[in-house]
């Protein structure tokens, strides 16, 4: 779910030859408030906000009208309301959004048996088999955004393009409800004007790097040497950002393993409310969860958060990676970020750390770039000591800290 308010919105003829777009990315459209009003229609045209209605609460999700007043997930509700008094607020219900979910994904398998999804919301889709059976990669994402919405009542976008992270974009400017195809011939002239921010991988702080150095547009960043853009961002981030700007991106639509994930969460018997406490937690589950994730095979791609506060009540927040991570430092870095973005917390009773959207290691082909080998080299050798001489002997540094400051707790590993 992006923060697109419509606003850029890019569709395609119905003439465009889509023969070489063969990737699709499919992006339901504001997912969880779309659900919410298909039960309240008479809001459809105004701003609606999908949130726990109190004091403490974060935005969940928001429509399109609410967008264009700024609004946008994981920011505080009263943060919205003052962007939006208009705003009507509605409560969510995650159990409505896993069964148009599980409807959604069935119809992606319908096209073709290489789907990857993505989360709740979204998939790749590699539809350069289904020409014969169904049609050209754009009669099939014209197909689909057709019967998602004859069969559920809810609309999505549809980019084509010769890469993921070209679909992906593609996708974005589609929204809402839109088709847009990237012909493999016209990928540079689509992504060179683009702001350097559009570019997968590159966060604010990056952004403003780039920005600093002049480097304002995609086209810039391909246009820029390596090893320029090797000093600015370091190593493999100069790497990654100039092959994305050049069009280069060779990973495969890959097929999820069995649905299942694997996490730690903590229920803490004294509620904690500091935040160093809780962010040391987190690197110490995480670090746990990417051992079980080398031990067992398996990367994933979606980190997820899982707070319970004093008063019981519950969020899950979620990211999805460009790459999926065996690797723990990385999910210690995206599930910290995940927790600073709510902003204020009242004090903790549970946290958690899980991560979903489950991949064999070594499945398609080896990616143009490994954001993460270092890290994974050490903790990989960390493993070896751990299975000769136990767990506890090595770990982060960061984590060596008196237990006792974490209060008693109940720890449950899960898969």
């Amino acid at each position: 779910m992006g923060r697109q308010d419509g606003s850029t919105r890019q569709v395609s003829a119905a003439t465009v030859d889509s023969s070489s777009a063969t990737i699709l990315h499919v992006d339901l459209d504001a997912f969880f408030a779309s659900v919410e009003l298909l039960d309240r229609p008479e809001l459809v045209d105004k701003p609606v906000v999908v949130a726990h209605n109190s004091a403490r609460s974060v935005v969940t999700a928001a429509n399109y009208p609410a967008r264009k007043y700024g609004v946008r997930s994981a920011i505080p509700l009263a943060r919205a309301l003052q962007l939006c008094p208009t705003a009507i607020v509605l409560e969510p219900h995650f159990e409505k959004y896993r069964h148009y979910s599980r409807q959604v994904m069935a119809i992606f398998d319908d096209m073709t048996p290489l789907v990857e999804r993505l989360g709740i919301d979204e998939a790749f889709l590699d539809v350069s088999g289904a020409r014969g059976v169904i049609g050209s990669p754009a009669e099939v994402g014209v197909l689909i955004r057709g019967r998602v919405r004859a069969e559920t009542g809810l609309a999505c976008s549809v980019g084509a393009a010769a890469t993921k992270f070209v679909a992906k974009l593609a996708s974005g400017r589609a929204k809402p409800d839109g088709l847009l195809v990237i012909p493999k011939a016209e990928t540079l002239a689509f992504l060179h004007p683009l702001p350097v921010g559009a570019l997968w991988g590159v966060g604010a702080v990056t952004e403003k790097s780039l920005l600093g150095r002049g480097l304002h547009t995609i086209g810039d960043i391909a246009e820029s040497p390596v090893d320029v853009l090797r000093r600015i961002v370091g190593d493999a981030a100069g790497r990654k950002l100039h092959a994305l700007a050049n069009g280069i991106d060779p990973r495969p639509v890959t097929r999820d393993i069995a649905e299942k994930s694997v996490g730690h969460e903590v229920t803490f018997e004294v509620d904690i409310a500091d935040a160093t406490v809780l962010r040391r937690d987190l690197l110490r589950q995480a670090t746990q969860v990417g051992s079980r994730l080398r031990a067992s095979g398996v990367k994933g791609r979606t980190v997820v958060l899982k707070l319970r506060y004093a008063d019981f009540t519950t969020i899950t927040r979620s990211r999805t990676l460009a790459e999926a991570t065996d690797v723990g430092r990385r999910i210690a870095d995206e599930v910290r970020e995940l927790y600073d973005a709510i902003g204020a917390h009242p004090p903790v009773r549970l946290i958690g750390v899980r991560m979903e959207q489950l991949a064999e290691t070594g499945t398609g082909a080896a990616g143009l770039w490994d954001d993460d080998e270092d890290w994974r080299g050490a903790e990989r050798a960390i493993d070896g000591v751990g299975e000769r001489f136990g767990s506890d002997l090595v770990t982060p540094a960061s984590l060596l800290k008196p237990a006792a400051e974490l209060g008693p707790s109940k720890r449950r590993p899960h898969l």
